[in-house]
């Protein structure tokens, strides 16, 4: 018999503890071999003046063990606290997470019965790296962050997720026809990869119709991967229209590191009274058994679940008068998994989970692309200026330029409005003023761009930023807008 893993189990907040201790009487009746850590995170520990809601102690047990078990917690309201998600993935560098969301039609009512969509998200980049400014008065600023290893990591994900669990096709949703640098990046990296996995289909969409695909057609879909935002707002999505986001699990997953949790919240007001499904962070157990090689009870466990649900045996939430035949509490759910461990469901598909992927992803180091060159060409200098229209700002800001570098364009929340700009445009407080060489490609020295904002300032301008503008291997490493 293999040794007991090592895990770190928070109980959570309103229904948490509730569906966590039946959880954890399944997965060990059905012989889930692990030895159970506690810690407290969520509320209690916020209102303590914590600001991420989980305590030194705790960070120590997750280090150690690296494989968490996370009930929903509560966020009190008001400002000040921090996604303890976002905390805990951001600090073990979990980078996919993993949501299958799958129809258990005509037991939960769903539109589309054949749904079995599994949707891998990157988990660290984009715009939840939280790094935002307030730049004017009427401005704020939210970076989007996509890099090349992220990017090759959670796709050489999904596609080992695919290949492991027997999974015919990836696709990827990205919007590059407008974000062709940040999202560019990560469909060239989807392509080059998908290269190497010819015994999978792949594909890839714009996001916007591919979301319309996925929630009209999901069964054209397998396979999943899309940067973070998309991703986030898409797995809640898939969840629901599969029937239920309380029926879905979670798993985020490192290169060292993984936590398993629902996706739905605390429910404070079901806490306490027997009534919530565990369904939800059951199933991100089964995926924590996966992944720490015990895929024969994760087998066990879920095969259970779904002899149950066909059962008609039903917790409030998805009992529905002619389908279910029982309704029952958390504990009697638990109970009646239990009683059918060893069985399989007659009319669901059944499960046979193998090993995880997480193993293989390791396999291949993310590359990193020879560059020829990275020549500096211009800078795009940002201004906080509210004096008049963009016809006035050209002629004034025109007088900065000099030495090398020449005003070329002024652009407005992305919308060029100099030179020969439109009356029509809307424009704010916060304009883009683009320096360059006088022919445009030219190399331009640090130097040249200090002596530009010397200008810009010494003339009066408010300058509240600076992008350089720099070409990788002759190729502008920068957007250009129409009219440019």
């Amino acid at each position: 018999m293999s040794q007991n893993v090592p895990i770190t189990v928070a109980r959570g907040d309103g229904i948490g503890p509730e569906i966590m201790d039946a959880t954890l009487k399944i997965i060990k009746a059905a012989g889930a071999r692990i030895d159970i850590e506690e810690i407290e995170v969520g509320e209690q520990v916020y209102l303590r003046g914590v600001s991420a809601g989980i305590e030194p102690s705790a960070w120590e047990s997750l280090s150690r063990n690296k494989v968490f078990l996370k009930a929903p917690i509560t966020t009190p309201q008001g400002g000040g606290y921090k996604s303890l998600n976002v905390a805990v993935r951001t600090a073990f560098s979990l980078y996919a997470n993993v949501r299958p969301c799958v129809a258990y039609h005509p037991f939960v009512d769903t539109k589309h019965p054949g749904m079995d969509v599994v949707i891998i998200r990157e988990n660290e980049e984009d715009l939840y790296s939280g790094i935002e400014y307030q730049q004017t008065p009427l401005m704020m600023e939210s970076l989007k962050l996509i890099s090349r290893p992220g990017s090759e990591k959670i796709v050489r994900y999904a596609f080992e997720y695919a290949r492991s669990n027997n999974r015919k096709k990836v696709t990827c949703f990205v919007k590059d026809n407008i974000m062709k640098q940040s999202d560019g990046l990560f469909h060239k990296v989807f392509d080059e990869i998908a290269a190497e996995y010819p015994d999978i289909e792949n594909e890839a969409w714009i996001v916007d119709i591919g979301a319309a695909k996925l929630a009209d057609t999901p069964e054209a879909f397998d396979v999943v991967v899309m940067p973070n935002l998309y991703g986030d707002i898409l797995s809640d999505v898939a969840a629901q229209i599969a029937g239920s986001v309380g029926l879905a699990g979670s798993a985020n997953i490192g290169e060292g590191c993984a936590m398993f949790e629902a996706i739905h919240g605390s429910a404070p007001r079901r806490a306490g009274q027997n009534l919530a499904n565990p369904s939800g962070l059951l199933l991100g157990a089964v995926l924590m058994l996966v992944h720490i090689g015990q895929p024969e009870i994760a087998t066990a466990v879920h095969n259970a679940w779904l002899r149950t649900l066909e059962e008609g045996i039903h917790t409030y939430d998805i009992y529905a008068e002619g389908v279910s035949k029982q309704k029952v509490g958390t504990r009697e759910f638990a109970d009646a998994i239990i009683a059918r461990l060893g069985q399989k469901p007659e009319k669901l598909k059944a499960v046979n989970y193998s090993s995880s992927p997480a193993s293989q992803t390791r396999t291949k180091a993310p590359k990193v692309e020879p560059t020829v060159s990275k020549e500096l060409v211009g800078v795009d200098v940002y201004l906080d200026w509210s004096k008049g229209s963009a016809e006035k700002l050209g002629n004034a800001f025109k007088q900065v330029s000099g030495e090398g570098l020449e005003l070329k364009m002024i652009t407005n929340r992305g919308a060029k409005v100099w030179p020969n700009g439109l009356p029509y445009t809307f424009c704010t407080d916060h304009w883009r003023c683009r320096f360059q060489a006088p022919e445009i490609g030219t190399k331009v020295e640090p130097t040249q761009i200090i002596s530009l904002l010397q200008r810009v300032h010494a003339a009066g301008f408010d300058c509240i930023k600076t992008e350089n503008l720099y070409n990788f291997d002759g190729t502008p490493g920068y957007s250009r807008v129409p009219g440019e």
